[in-house]
């Protein structure tokens, strides 16, 4: 039975309908200084302490939470399946944006992932059947890759290294994206902290196993700047990032949570260059410009006969 991938029905009290922006909103900062606090946090201690630390925390934060509130995690199939999905983003997606940190500027990230909407729309069209693929979003794709190529041109700069980084946060987005597909796929109506908590139970053994092998080493080197990210990262940034974005996820249709990188980009790269001083040159800020007129052009370009019919 196939699935729309338009907004899902939610309760429609007044309450409802100013939560939903609100909410929105604090997704939109919470990406915005997720990139900087990665970078800050691995610092130091290296990417794989700083993550696996990260998860920790978090998942001691999102137990005592789900306590309070008295939530019994569901263990039936499709629960266990909707925590693999999340698992893949909490796990391979952000595993994959801490490495790529080493080697691009903070800002960078956010930008990159502003690709995240393109590619769950084009999933979307092959797990869904969604209609992605009108000449108005084609040309938005053909702008996103452009201005994700003038990225690449300013990543030269960096060396073999600024390249790594650009792919391995274009992997981390895909990955993202096929997690965001794979729940609204299974539709299991889960209490988002359910999702968050049954995700990081899955997520953490896999880090501490990977930390355990590559490293497993407590860091000689631990800054106030480094554990203060770590524990912004594993009290806010999972716990309540997390919970937020999947409780939109459920609430929204992938797509349009996925819009949130349309926003978090531009405030990213300003806080990355004015807090962590990072270069803000011409090719940089063109390929951010492009990425996110491929967003805008994506998201309502073809809306565009419906808009005008409704104004006359």
């Amino acid at each position: 039975m196939s699935m729309s991938f338009h907004v899902l029905p939610f309760y429609q009290t007044g309450y409802d309908l100013m939560r939903i922006p609100f909410i929105y909103i604090s997704v939109i900062l919470l990406w915005a200084t997720t990139p900087l606090a990665i970078k800050w946090s691995s610092e130091g201690p290296g990417f794989l302490f700083g993550v696996t630390a990260r998860m920790a925390i978090g998942m001691v934060c999102v137990f005592l939470t789900l306590a309070m509130m008295r939530q019994r995690l569901v263990w039936h199939r499709k629960a266990r399946l909707t925590y693999l999905a999340v698992a893949l983003q909490i796990y391979g997606a952000m595993l994959t944006v801490y490495w790529a940190a080493q080697f691009i500027p903070s800002g960078w990230i956010s930008v990159i992932f502003g690709l995240t909407p393109l590619m769950t729309a084009l999933l979307a069209a092959v797990f869904l059947g969604e209609r992605s693929l009108t000449p108005g979003k084609l040309l938005a794709y053909g702008l996103g890759v452009s201005g994700l190529a003038i990225m690449s041109g300013s990543a030269f700069q960096l060396g073999y290294e600024g390249m790594l980084g650009i792919c391995g946060v274009l992997v981390a987005a895909l990955l993202q994206s096929l997690s965001s597909v794979w729940i609204k796929c299974l539709a299991a109506k889960i209490p988002a902290l359910s999702q968050v908590t049954g995700g990081l139970l899955l997520a953490l053994p896999a880090y501490l196993l990977t930390w355990s092998i590559a490293d497993g080493r407590w860091p000689p080197v631990l800054t106030p700047v480094s554990l203060a990210a770590i524990i912004y990262l594993g009290v806010i940034a999972t716990t309540v990032g997390f919970v937020l974005y999947y409780y939109l996820l459920t609430h929204l249709s992938a797509t349009r949570v996925a819009l949130i990188t349309l926003v978090s980009p531009l405030l990213a790269l300003m806080l990355g260059h004015s807090v962590n001083h990072e270069p803000l040159t011409m090719k940089i800020v063109t390929g951010t410009l492009f990425i996110i007129s491929a967003l805008i052009m994506h998201e309502f370009f073809d809306r565009l006969p419906a808009l005008k019919s409704i104004t006359k």
